[in-house]
């Protein structure tokens, strides 16, 4: 059934959320801290492990040695420019604001702080990584919904964790996997055999440093605007296969 592995996601997203928030109120505010800080110290390194897709073998032989970081500046500044100007974080927090007015009893300034916090942040956590994108192409092809199952057990236990300091808007979250994944997996049915190793692989690395990104804002280092940079992940593919053309 093509679409299962996003269905247990959301799902694993959903009990993980709810239960990080039971037990969240039973955990002092330094334990909540450090849990928080652990996930965005693994967070900074997931996003290092994805860069290294920098080095690999497909996408350096297609756009030579020294293109591969060219490629994602490029699509970093190209795609943080038509984020910026789409106003892509800015959406993504009004529909975060909107779904804790609809959902969420909590209207206090704090709380409402918090709700959009958890699902901005979460969002982008459970939308950009490399899981997401290779397991929705592999669900998508029909090739099984492994990589998809692992990647809901991790936000399973990542949701859990951030929930606890974080609230509903990690349970939110689950609304952005849907629609994201759920896109993939039907693009991937449409195009999916289209996509060569080295495209796959300058979408890691810019995903990768996105993720560099959320780690900086989940520790509360800086706010770095990683959703106005989501278009660099179409931008990267693009640029990719502009490059190997020439070479």
């Amino acid at each position: 059934m093509i679409g299962l592995g996003t269905i247990i996601n959301v799902v694993a997203i959903l009990v993980g959320a709810s239960l990080g928030v039971l037990l969240g109120h039973r955990m002092p505010e330094r334990t909540r801290v450090t849990v928080t800080d652990a996930l965005g110290l693994v967070t900074l390194v997931i996003g290092a492990l994805n860069i290294m897709a920098l080095v690999d073998g497909d996408f350096t032989d297609a756009v030579g040695d020294a293109a591969p970081l060219l490629i994602v500046l490029g699509a970093l500044l190209i795609g943080g420019v038509t984020g910026s100007l789409l106003r892509i974080e800015d959406r993504l927090e009004a529909g975060g604001r909107y779904i804790q007015r609809k959902f969420s009893r909590s209207n206090a300034g704090e709380g409402r702080s918090r709700f959009v916090e958890g699902f901005v942040d979460t969002s982008l956590i459970f939308c950009i990584g490399p899981l997401a994108v290779l397991g929705s192409l592999s669900d998508g092809l029909g090739q099984g919904i492994e990589q998809l199952a692992l990647k809901s057990t991790l936000d399973g236990f990542a949701s859990l964790a951030f929930a606890a300091s974080l609230g509903w808007g990690v349970a939110a979250a689950a609304i952005s996997v849907g629609i994201v994944q759920g896109v993939l997996t039907v693009l991937a049915a449409l195009v999916g055999p289209f996509l060569s190793a080295a495209l796959v692989a300058s979408i890691t690395a810019t995903g990768g440093v996105m993720l560099l990104g959320v780690g900086l804002r989940i520790l509360n280092i800086r706010q770095v605007p990683v959703g106005d940079m989501l278009p660099a992940l179409i931008v990267a593919p693009i640029l990719t296969l502009a490059v190997a053309h020439f070479m």
